[in-house]
């Protein structure tokens, strides 16, 4: 078991994401339930979810799947996601955040939430208003610990600030992608975390899937609605020129290309615990085979040759992108503006 950052909280190297339970993945509630007995039974104590997967569904089978024993696991959930066309029905809103919690507990079965996370950055909302909420709902005990997730270090930091010089909560945790092919986070994010004393859960470690090895250079897409949402990412060239250069590395190491990419990702120390999001059993037994998997330096230094240290093969597509980028007038002036005096 590993620290929480420094919420005195223990929690196991992998995670179980339940993001592919319910209709986005896995429409069969009791083999999700199976998913998630066979997890816990494997010693994973650590369980994540969010309000918006599967527009709800994933913490309803959660709920029920823990029934018996929910005080045994390190629940974890999130809010912001828009759970509507209400446009208030989301974000990171006093508002919207006490409604939100209602609605997880009672989904989840549970009383309390013991970690609580802002699932993206909500630039329409102070994050004095954020933290304000969160740190209410610690005080009520429906939320032991609260954390970030996707936050640019700009933003960790400025949160960390407000906590301390409003005397409120502040985020134990944040929770950005990181795998072998996406190493962004070293640069500056993971060294905040650990000056912060923050714990850090890393989704997408098998970087959507294709650190398994399922999409190869040269190999037609498979045609997977559910994946509509990677296929910039599961197309990008330089990755794909990574993987393969890692696939013969994993083979030379006697290891499958997902157990050296998971050990890889929990192998930082800043890395608290990497979430896995299985939609079968399967995947799941396949990624509890390669759990003792121990990485030496001779291949880790090999991986730092074919992706640098610090850098971004190319981007998830589902990453948070800041509207400073996405919004035109955030990144021009007027036509009328544009000219030098």
């Amino acid at each position: 078991m590993r620290e929480l950052g420094r919420t005195g909280i223990k929690v196991s190297p992998y995670c179980l994401g339940t993001m592919m339970l319910g209709q986005a993945g896995n429409a069969d509630r009791d083999d999700c339930a199976r998913i998630v007995h066979r997890a816990l039974d494997a010693g994973i104590n650590f369980v994540d979810t969010a309000d918006v997967y599967s527009g709800s569904e994933s913490e309803e089978i959660l709920g029920a799947a823990l029934k018996g024993r929910r005080d045994d696991v390190v629940l974890a959930t999130k809010v912001n996601g828009s759970m509507g066309d209400d446009p208030n029905r989301g974000g990171s809103s006093r508002r919207w955040i006490t409604t939100a919690v209602e609605d997880s507990l009672r989904r989840l079965g549970t009383d309390r939430i013991d970690l609580y996370q802002v699932h993206h950055p909500d630039p329409s909302t102070d994050i004095e208003e954020t933290l304000s909420a969160l740190t209410d709902l610690v005080r009520a005990g429906k939320v032991r610990a609260i954390g970030s997730s996707n936050l640019p270090v700009s933003e960790i930091v400025e949160a960390q600030w407000v906590a301390d010089r409003r005397g409120l909560q502040r985020f134990r945790t944040e929770q950005p992608t990181y795998s072998v092919l996406n190493r962004g986070i070293e640069r500056e994010i993971l060294p905040t975390c650990r000056r912060y004393g923050m714990g850090v859960l890393v989704w997408s470690p098998l970087a959507s899937g294709m650190l398994t090895g399922r999409y190869r250079k040269g190999q037609e897409r498979p045609r997977n609605p559910r994946m509509h949402w990677v296929s910039r990412h599961l197309t990008d060239e330089r990755k794909l020129d990574a993987v393969e250069q890692l696939i013969p590395l994993a083979r030379e190491a006697g290891l499958s290309l997902t157990h050296l990419a998971m050990a890889f990702t929990i192998a930082h120390p800043g890395v608290t615990s990497a979430i896995i999001g299985p939609r079968t059993a399967e995947q799941l037994e396949d990624i509890l085979a390669g759990a003792g998997t121990v990485l030496d330096d001779e291949v880790l230094d090999a991986i730092d040759r074919i992706v640098e240290p610090g850098t971004d093969l190319g981007p998830i597509d589902v990453s948070y992108t800041p509207p400073e980028i996405t919004r035109t007038e955030l990144r021009r002036r007027p036509a009328g503006e544009r000219v030098a005096a």
